[in-house]
């Protein structure tokens, strides 16, 4: 039950930043299409889907959380977007990412040792709740410590606006969102 309110109310403050889109024009007679951008195909070799991601190329944020603080690694190409007051010590962290959904949900299966829950399937949400991370304490904790990633091009969507303007991607595809422990909370 109290995984579920956490999903809803994730998924009801991301869904109020996709109304927020700009609209875009229609076309008109005689101007030129713009190219549609086309998904990044998979890769089809094993060997080559379980090869480590790349780390971010660019400045990295000073004002992003280490693996230490949260409980769990950080995808190494995910950039740090905000963090927000979960109530009880807790905050949410959001890091958005250009990585596909299945690449994420990889990556934690292996950081957090557990399979995870799809929550939903359309928009994908996948959600892990164990693991390395510490048990939900409900007297002490206003979220349970997790980890969810949800695919933001579901939909036909382009994909989680950045926040940073001017700042390279314009959307993210797939956006992280770690709740860890309150402070002093001891790790499984």
């Amino acid at each position: 039950m109290v995984r579920q309110l956490f999903v809803v109310a994730f998924i009801a403050s991301l869904a109020a930043v996709s109304r927020a889109q700009t609209p875009q024009p229609f076309p008109r007679a005689g101007t030129p299409q713009l190219p549609r951008s086309t998904p990044v195909p998979t890769p089809a070799s094993p060997a080559l889907a379980t090869q480590p991601p790349q780390a971010p190329v660019g400045p990295v944020d000073s004002n992003a959380p280490t693996a230490a603080m949260l409980g769990v690694a950080v995808y190494p190409a995910a950039q740090f977007l905000a963090s927000y007051d979960a109530g009880r010590g807790q905050r949410y962290y959001l890091f958005g990412t250009t990585a596909s959904f299945a690449e994420l949900v990889g990556y934690y299966r292996t950081q957090t040792g557990e399979k995870g829950d799809l929550v939903f399937k359309d928009p994908p949400t996948h959600m892990f709740t164990g693991g390395t991370l510490a048990r939900y304490r409900e007297e002490t904790m206003a979220f349970p410590p997790s980890v969810t990633i949800k695919d933001w091009t579901g939909g036909g969507s382009p994909g989680y606006p950045n926040p940073k303007l001017g700042a390279q991607p314009q959307r993210f595809p797939s956006v992280i969102m770690i709740v860890p422990p309150p402070p002093g909370t001891p790790l499984r």
